[in-house]
This record gives structure tokens, C-alpha cells and sequence, in this order.
């Protein structure tokens, strides 16, 4: 059985990164670099009536620091900060689209970067109409979320991931779990 011998925190703020040694069953040591923030949530809104999803676009530090745009068209999501999942996925919706969601079908738990990283997402589908948009969303205003709610044709947006314009992952598994289970929306 694979067993960590040796943790060194080496920074411990919003997320805590550790050098770890991780053995394996014969003996050989692996050091290796980790990452901890907890759980996280992702939720992708649609309306089945008028065939639409619910992003959000906001900069990101990761593609900018490699170059790239730092606009990001996104399904809402965020940490679970304890909180149930579902819980957590509701309240990140709200928080960045101003949706009001009911019932989330749960879609699945995956881990994002399990070569560096203990983020496990979970993933939610949620149908809503237009009575459940209660406010205008666009993040907390003091986490500098800077975001702007995109509702788009579901068609439109499974072309954008199609044609690379849509390059998040979390989206990238939400779409097409959409696409999967309720095809007739696009």
C-alpha cells in the first residue's frame, strides 16, 4: 500500500502546499509537491424552455501567468468551505449568476489534479426558468470576483467547447454531462 512517510508544510494561507514524501509498497521514496484547499462544487443552470445555460466569465491567474487571455468562460463553482456540496454549489450559483436553484442533479464527484492537488469537485446539473433569477450576481464583491453572467444558447455553448473557445475543464465535464442527459437541448 502507497503511505506519505513526511509532510512539510511549506506555505499555509487561502490554500496550504506541502512537500510530501510518498512511499510505495516496495520500499522507493517519492517526493512530491501538494496542494490543499479543500472540496469544491460546480453547477451548471439551464432552462429547458428556452434551451439556454448560465456562465460566467471572469480573469483567472493561471492562463495570464502562462500567457494566455485571463477571461474564462466558466459554469459557476467554488469552494465547498465545508459546507454539504449541494449546499455549496447553490450558494456559488447565486452568488456569481444571481439564480436561485431547486434541485441539483448530481452528475459526479472528480478529482481536478490528483497528481498535485486534494481538490475533489463535485458536479450538479440544475433546471431553472426565469422567476429564479432573484439577482444580478457577478461574485462577492469583496473576493474581487469581477464577474460578468453569460446566458448563452446551449448550442452555442457546446460549439464553443467544440472549437476550443470554451477551455475550462469543469465546464468542459458539465456541458457534456448536459449534453449526455438532456440532448434535446441542444
Amino acid at each position: 500500500m502507497h503511505v506519505i512517510d513526511n509532510i512539510k508544510t511549506i506555505h499555509d494561507g487561502w490554500g496550504r502546499f506541502y512537500l510530501v514524501t510518498m512511499r510505495s509498497p516496495g520500499g522507493a521514496e517519492h517526493p512530491r509537491q501538494l496542494e490543499d484547499h479543500g472540496d469544491a462544487a460546480c453547477v451548471l443552470p439551464f432552462d429547458p424552455v428556452r434551451r439556454v445555460v448560465t456562465l460566467v466569465r471572469q480573469p483567472r491567474v493561471g492562463p495570464l501567468f502562462r500567457g494566455a487571455d485571463a477571461l474564462l468562460l466558466e459554469a459557476p463553482a467554488g469552494l465547498t468551505d465545508g459546507e454539504d456540496p449541494v449546499e455549496a454549489a447553490r450558494r456559488e450559483a447565486m452568488e456569481e449568476t444571481g439564480l436561485r436553484l431547486g434541485e441539483l442533479e448530481f452528475v459526479g464527484a472528480f478529482w481536478s489534479m490528483p497528481g498535485c492537488a486534494t481538490e475533489r469537485m463535485y458536479f450538479y446539473l440544475a433546471a431553472y426558468g426565469a422567476a429564479d433569477r432573484i439577482d444580478d450576481g457577478g461574485g462577492v464583491e469583496h473576493e474581487g470576483e469581477e464577474i460578468d453572467v453569460i446566458e448563452m444558447p446551449a448550442a452555442e455553448a457546446a460549439a464553443m467547447l467544440a472549437d476550443g473557445r470554451i477551455a475550462d475543464t469543469k465546464t468542459a465535464v458539465a456541458l457534456q454531462a448536459l449534453q449526455l442527459r438532456r440532448p434535446e437541448l441542444f
